[in-house]
């Protein structure tokens, strides 16, 4: 009998390892956001102003600064040419705030410079967000129906999550070394606060480390089923 993976307990023996690193990744990120949080910077600056600040030193002037609502939701968006804050970050003088707003300008510097992985994130994303809904679809569909390779095909397009989640890991690691290295030479941070700036940083990239395991872990049920499936066959 076939199950959607949610329903099916050979699911969890793949998964669970992954969502629990998921779930431990989400609380080093708001126990690490929260404890800086009540930090407060060296500098006294918002969030909101440390943008401006870097966006100017960094000859970013064009990057418009927004408001975004929800917690943790900050980003830049390529497209727009644009830094959304969370009101969290942008009207915080925290520790926090300096970490996760440096590292969004460091994602508008990667655009300046036509950073490559982050061209290609971009360009991944239209594709990812069509295969991650329907490549599950069309799988467990290619698994009672009798169309050769329909299964695989379903398979070949959830994989572009796990290209999509591998890409993103240098991404983000090459923005939060921007953020340190912007951070330290604009002086905007003193040297006891580096530490916490980094542990911002350090749990925000294990969430893209645990977005990987997810994928991968998926991917592998997947590939069980296909081969009890060949096997039956």
């Amino acid at each position: 009998m076939l199950f959607w993976p949610m329903f099916d307990p050979i699911y969890y023996l793949f998964a669970l390892p992954a969502l629990i690193l998921g779930l431990y990744a989400q609380y080093k990120v708001r126990a690490a956001y929260q404890r800086y949080r009540r930090v407060a910077n060296m500098s006294g600056l918002t969030g909101y102003e440390a943008a401006q600040r870097l966006l100017v030193s960094n000859g970013l002037s064009h990057v418009e600064i927004r408001e975004t609502q929800g917690e943790l939701s900050d980003h830049y968006d390529p497209r727009t040419k644009s830094l959304f804050l969370s009101p969290g970050v942008a009207r915080s003088a925290s520790v926090s705030a300096l970490g996760i707003v440096a590292h969004e300008v460091g994602h508008a510097l990667q655009d300046q410079q036509g950073y490559v992985p982050l061209k290609l994130r971009a360009g991944l994303v239209p594709v990812v967000q069509l295969g991650s809904w329907l490549g599950p679809i069309i799988f467990l569909a290619g698994m009672v129906l009798p169309i050769k390779n329909l299964s695989l095909i379903g398979l070949l397009l959830f994989s572009g999550t796990l290209v999509f989640a591998l890409i993103t890991l240098p991404v983000e690691l090459n923005a939060s070394n921007r953020a340190i290295e912007m951070l330290g030479r604009s002086g905007l941070i003193a040297l006891n606060e580096e530490k916490g700036v980094r542990a911002v940083l350090s749990a925000a990239a294990l969430t893209y480390v645990a977005a990987a395991a997810q994928a991968i872990s998926t991917i592998l049920y997947y590939i069980f089923l296909l081969g009890g499936s060949r096997r039956r066959d």
